[in-house]
């Protein structure tokens, strides 16, 4: 009977460890998400990648991650994406290349922002006017970075919305990002400009 009893939970504790491992990997094609079957990006998208079970996902989130460093990327304004549907937040998925995203959102974070009110502010039917943006804020935007001199409207661009739980407004003069998932960025506005990145 102990041989028995040993041998179930045996298998029960095998059953859930590779229950777990199929959970680490995203997997599977989302579903569309309904209305955001071929929108712009109205912002730099920054992610990372990682591998897991032998396949490279890309990740992002709503804290945008900016750090240029091994496993960053970033996606540029008005590429064309797709939305899909994952539970931990959204996919994107490129149009010009298939890449696909998966895209973390926490609605307590953003001040109980919905997913829908989060895409129409970093996605579009057109594309985003650019034009009358200065040289920095143009130079910042293509390279990902928060410069100084940039104005608030390009650094959104350029890093895209920040997250409210630590930048409540975009009024506020300093704005909150995270270099990874575990550091944070701060940007500080002066006159409307960027003053500091630290």
């Amino acid at each position: 009977m102990r041989t028995k009893t040993t041998a179930m939970v045996m298998a029960a504790v095998l059953i859930l460890f590779f229950g777990l491992q199929g959970c680490a990997s995203m997997g599977g094609d989302p579903t569309p998400y309904e209305g955001y079957t071929n929108v712009y990006l109205q912002n730099n998208i920054h992610g990372y990648t990682r591998v897991s079970r032998g396949k490279t996902e890309h990740l992002a989130s709503y804290a945008n991650y900016v750090q240029p460093d091994t496993g960053h990327f970033f996606v540029p304004v008005n590429t064309a994406v797709s939305v899909g549907k994952w539970r931990g937040g959204f996919t994107l998925t490129r149009q010009d290349n298939s890449q696909l995203i998966y895209f973390e959102y926490r609605s307590g974070n953003m001040a109980g922002m919905s997913v829908e009110e989060y895409l129409n502010i970093i996605t579009g039917p057109e594309k985003a006017y650019l034009k009358g943006l200065s040289a920095t804020d143009r130079k910042g935007i293509k390279e990902g970075r928060a410069l100084k001199g940039m104005t608030k409207k390009g650094v959104r661009i350029a890093w895209g919305y920040p997250a409210r739980h630590k930048t409540p407004s975009l009024d506020d003069n300093v704005w909150t990002y995270w270099r990874n998932r575990w550091v944070m960025k701060a940007v500080t506005f002066s006159g409307g400009k960027v003053a500091s990145v630290r």
